[in-house]
């Protein structure tokens, strides 16, 4: 396994981060607890959740299913860089959702129960909140982290001038403000590099990118379309049929001139991201585990690279992607 600082931290996490939003919804708590063992023996100690994943609503179901697996011992929480996510409705109620400072306090000693533990490494925003003033923000959650409760807090799904709001508003506070963001993020959808990637990197601020499969259309889709060993959901129909050129080539690619599988590229791929801490995997069973753990031996050189760019045009850096 491969590690990184999370941004400007002295954390050091993994490369490839445990996504678990399919735990509950698609895979049962037995092997969910077994791909999380297996995820500590392939070195992958960042763990990923948020309190709304298992979509029923007010229940937690994915953080109580990691809960229950940290409980168990043997040094699986200690192995474990933990985060969550708070933003999302989780009531019927006024104040149930979003990041009023009563909210992040309610949304986390709720996470903390069904965790069944003490704190979170690392407590993201799910979404920006508009409504909500930095300030009010800041100080709740330097209330949870002066509490123990939290030790780091990220963000996800912020614009760049969202992440500017808040570093220049925790720098007035003397705090340290985000760690992280989280973004959709992959070969396919490349907006990022436009203004979110150069504030991150600007800010120190380590970027965790989920989806990099794209919806499994990155992953040798039309290989298993042919096979017929695949079912595609609505929004992955559409986006397949929109892509199917780049998509044709892309696998060829990897199969003709790399000889890898195109999941194992589009993960490397993210690797070679400059302020990138890393992708975010969501296996929904222990074979898709191991198969991403293989990205970390893909090589990409600079031919392959110009090659992706090809086939996956990217942006420069705002302004000079449109303008002089």
């Amino acid at each position: 396994m491969e590690y990184a600082h999370l941004g400007r931290t002295g954390l050091q996490v993994s490369r490839l981060v445990l996504g678990t939003m399919n735990f509950g919804p698609e895979t049962d708590e037995k092997d969910s607890f077994a791909i999380m063992d297996r995820a500590h023996e392939h070195g992958i100690n960042f763990f990923d959740t948020a309190n709304v994943y298992g979509w029923v609503l007010g229940e937690g179901v994915t953080e109580q299913i990691i809960g229950r697996w940290m409980a168990q011992g043997g040094g699986r929480r200690e192995k474990t860089v933990l985060a969550t996510k708070l933003y999302n409705p989780m009531g019927t109620w006024l104040n149930e959702g979003r990041i009023s400072a009563l909210h992040i306090r309610r949304a986390c000693d709720e996470s903390l129960r069904r965790l069944q533990t003490d704190h979170v490494d690392l407590y993201q925003l799910h979404h920006v909140d508009r409504e909500a003033p930095w300030d009010e923000v800041w100080e709740a959650m330097d209330v949870l982290r002066h509490q123990g409760k939290i030790t780091y807090v990220g963000s996800s799904n912020f614009a760049g001038w969202h992440i500017v709001q808040a570093q220049e508003s925790a720098r007035r506070l003397g705090m340290l403000g985000l760690v992280s963001e989280q973004s959709r993020y992959n070969l396919f959808l490349r907006d990022l590099e436009l203004e979110v990637l150069p504030a991150a990197q600007a800010y120190g601020v380590g970027v965790i990118a989920y989806s990099p499969l794209h919806a499994g259309l990155l992953s040798g889709v039309i290989r298993k379309e042919r096979e017929g060993s695949r079912r595609h959901r609505d929004h992955a129909k559409a986006g397949l049929e929109a892509g199917r050129d780049r998509i044709e080539r892309f696998e060829a690619f990897c199969e003709e001139e790399l000889g890898e599988e195109p999941a194992s590229v589009a993960l490397a791929w993210l690797l070679t991201r400059p302020g990138l801490t890393g992708p975010i995997i969501g296996p929904r069973t222990m074979g898709q585990l191991d198969g991403a753990v293989r990205a970390l031996e893909v090589q990409l050189d600079p031919a392959s690279l110009t090659r992706l760019d090809e086939i996956f045009p990217g942006h420069l850096p705002a302004p000079e992607d449109y303008a002089w």
